[in-house]
């Protein structure tokens, strides 16, 4: 009867050694984000001739 429960006591003890843990810790550094990022653009405008004609000095619109 003793056999067992110390047996029993012992596996225990050992199981409860296994156990695993989870700890969770802010980050010592700061976070750094690089962001390597080139940007082009080209905008192109084209006019109609007749947009154009509308627009122009002569047509005494402005």
């Amino acid at each position: 009867m003793y056999t067992k429960v110390i047996t029993l006591l012992a596996l225990s003890l050992w199981l409860s050694g296994c156990t695993p843990t989870v700890q969770v810790a802010a980050p010592t550094e700061p976070i750094t984000i690089n962001l390597n990022v080139k940007i082009e653009h080209e905008i192109l405008i084209r006019v109609d001739r007749e947009l154009d004609q509308l627009f122009s000095d002569s047509s005494g619109l402005f």
